[in-house]
């Protein structure tokens, strides 16, 4: 599996359950990405899209203990459970989107993890692990920069090389 992420200069993600910048280059990246494939996410990313509707044109998975079963997406109360959901899936098209905690507890089971770096600093509430501190992962790829409502960002790729069995 893979997280998908947006992060600024400080590998701040989000504040106020909201995205620190608006920036449509990227928004198009993560729907060309995750288009037709799987979003994991927790309960708080679920209840931050607009009317708490999940993604489009996806198959998605909310980790919500306790959380009340829906038609529009498929609702697991723990992670034994998404374990046992998520092995119904090819493992690349399955896309961790967030929150902060819950890319914390699934980043040692990502093999990939697509970040679009932003060039400025968000002033943060929650924060995307350094992956540049972690031994295990590795930037592999780098786009130019490009500008984007006015924020320059570059698509970066990382690769870990101690994946975990989930």
């Amino acid at each position: 599996m893979k997280a998908i992420v947006a992060v600024d200069k400080k590998w701040g993600i989000g504040k106020k359950n909201d995205l620190l910048f608006s920036l449509p280059e990227d928004m198009k990246y993560f729907r060309e990405k995750t288009a037709g494939k799987v979003v994991v996410m927790g309960s708080n990313t679920l209840k931050s899209f607009p009317n708490g509707k999940p993604l489009k044109n996806r198959t998605n998975i909310v980790l919500f203990p306790g959380g009340e079963k829906r038609d529009d997406c498929i609702v697991v109360d723990s992670l034994a459970e998404l374990s046992t959901e998520l092995k119904k899936y090819p493992a690349d098209d399955v896309f961790i989107i967030g929150g902060a905690m819950f890319y914390k507890t699934m980043l040692p089971y990502c093999s990939e993890v697509l970040v679009t770096k932003v060039n400025a600093d968000g002033n943060a509430e929650v924060f995307y692990e350094d992956l540049d501190e972690k031994p295990e992962w590795k930037c592999v790829s780098v786009t130019e920069p490009i500008v984007t409502n006015g924020y320059e960002i570059r698509f970066t790729v990382y690769k870990n090389s101690e994946v975990k069995d989930f």
